[in-house]
């Protein structure tokens, strides 16, 4: 059976080294966009229930990949959940807490919608509807799913999901560390997992994210954890860059000045910084427009790779 990981392991770290060198180039940088290798086929149920820590629920995998239901292992830490974070609706709007978890902290993959304003969730489904919010990737089944439900939920329900998410108190749920050296992934449901045997590598010009308890994360516990390594010194650059080092605006001039947001402007503190990376790129390449993506493109437009990844590991490294 450790044979048969190992294999299995060495298969998709191929499979991703080739979606390494199609998005190279000046592309969008493989590590923010994961992409399933191909063939990638989710682990099967083999009728076990499964438990998490602090939780008296006990569901099997198949419910767990249930697109209409979210797996909500903690209730006592949100609100009632209305119908749609719930269990969506069938056929085309898929249970919000199933890929944002039940209240909201998403992942490397999926919004952290925890604390985000009502009308800034609401554009955001408006966007996805209309068509200018698009990934640079557009390949990447997240954000295909987004346009897909967008155009397919109800206002009723939208409003619901953004009243919800808007209501829970966001909370830290990443640890960023600066290192020379990151562990060595795989690709599994469009993010990062460290591969089994723990091997590291040189981090490069990358952020590695990875869950610190991959099965429960995958059991989709909303209070899993994540480690994000990012290069040594970028925080303080990053810091210096949100500052205003003569390179761009002052982001608290809009996010306010500890990066929690003002007014209907979104917090970005604490938040994964792959997901914040993600956006910059594509504000930068416009592929994320509609109202927010025409005030921050040219904001960003003169940012690189470098100066994206140092302002998202000094975003999520604030408290939210």
């Amino acid at each position: 059976m450790r044979h048969l990981l190992q294999l299995s392991v060495t298969i998709l770290t191929c499979a991703m080294l080739t979606t390494v060198l199609a998005q190279s180039a000046g592309g969008p940088p493989a590590w923010a966009y994961p992409m399933n290798p191909p063939g990638f086929k989710p682990t099967p149920d083999d009728g076990a229930l499964r438990h998490v820590t602090g939780s008296s629920l006990s569901l099997t995998l198949s419910q767990v990949n249930n697109r209409f239901f979210a797996s909500d292992w903690h209730p006592e830490d949100h609100p009632p959940l209305p119908g749609v974070v719930a269990h969506g609706r069938e056929p085309d709007v898929l249970a919000c807490g199933f890929c944002h978890r039940s209240d909201g902290p998403g992942g490397p993959e999926s919004a952290d919608l925890m604390g985000l304003p009502e009308s800034y969730i609401l554009q955001q489904i408006a966007d996805f509807k209309a068509g200018t919010r698009q990934g640079s990737v557009q390949s990447r089944i997240p954000a295909k799913l987004m346009s897909s439900i967008a155009k397919a939920i109800t206002t009723d329900d939208a409003k619901a999901a953004a009243t919800y998410f808007s209501s829970v108190r966001p909370r830290s749920i990443i640890r960023v560390v600066e290192a020379d050296t990151a562990p060595k992934v795989h690709v599994t449901s469009w993010f990062l997992a460290a591969v089994p045997d723990g091997e590291r590598e040189p981090i490069g010009q990358r952020i590695i994210e990875v869950p610190d308890d991959l099965a429960q994360y995958i059991s989709r516990d909303s209070r899993s954890r994540f480690t994000a390594y990012v290069p040594v010194g970028s925080i303080e650059r990053g810091k210096e860059l949100a500052n205003n080092a003569g390179k761009t605006v002052q982001c608290g001039s809009c996010h306010g000045i500890d990066l929690n947001g003002e007014g209907a402007i979104p917090g970005i503190a604490g938040r994964s910084p792959t997901y914040i990376f993600r956006q910059l790129y594509d504000f930068k390449h416009g592929t994320r427009s509609g109202p927010g993506g025409e005030v921050m493109k040219p904001i960003v437009e003169t940012l690189s790779v470098d100066d994206m990844i140092s302002l998202a590991a000094y975003a999520s490294s604030l408290a939210p």
